[in-house]
């Protein structure tokens, strides 16, 4: 008799947490529901020795960048052709040039209200070429550090990656 109650009480058991129910609500979603969304924002600029070879960007007053959130900055590096198609080459900074004179790097600081993009040189000012300081284009990826600890240092330094991520948010690119 022992076995036949334990026998049914397993079956009952079985057939009770096979059954399923309803859906249940929907949970409570995150603070603005995008936890995991990154900006990206771009600036263009000349280096002068009037803005003292240093460029900013504001952050908009409707954008939130919490101390945590991860700042990475881009430059333009090059454009090649791919498949017969212009690609924009992109480097995350700094970013060092050695002469021959000397040593220049592109390089930036940030805060939670804007980013500084600066130039760090050995040269003097009559040794800068318009190459090098005239029409920089930056890209500044905000990111939140949940995103960061998910992905390679390697996805963080390619910008295309960065990009095409679902978790960015593209329509805050400025141009």
């Amino acid at each position: 008799m022992k076995k036949l109650t334990t026998m049914i009480l397993l079956i009952a058991s079985a057939f009770i947490l096979s059954c399923e129910g309803p859906m249940g609500p929907p949970g409570i979603p995150g603070e603005d529901g995008d936890s995991l969304i990154g900006s990206i924002f771009e600036i263009e600029g000349d280096f002068t020795a009037g803005n003292q070879y240093q460029l900013f960007f504001d952050f908009p007053n409707k954008f939130e960048i919490y101390d945590t959130d991860v700042v990475l900055v881009y430059i333009l590096w090059d454009v090649v052709k791919v498949n017969g198609v212009n690609t924009d080459v992109w480097r995350s900074l700094p970013q060092t040039l050695v002469f021959d004179q000397g040593i220049l790097q592109y390089n930036f600081d940030y805060t939670v209200n804007d980013v500084r993009v600066f130039l760090e040189t050995t040269l003097s000012s009559g040794e800068l070429l318009p190459a090098e300081t005239q029409d920089q284009v930056f890209r500044i990826a905000v990111l939140p550090a949940d995103f960061v600890s998910m992905k390679s240092k390697s996805e963080l330094n390619d910008m295309n990656l960065l990009l095409n991520a679902p978790e960015i948010n593209l329509n805050l690119v400025k141009k």
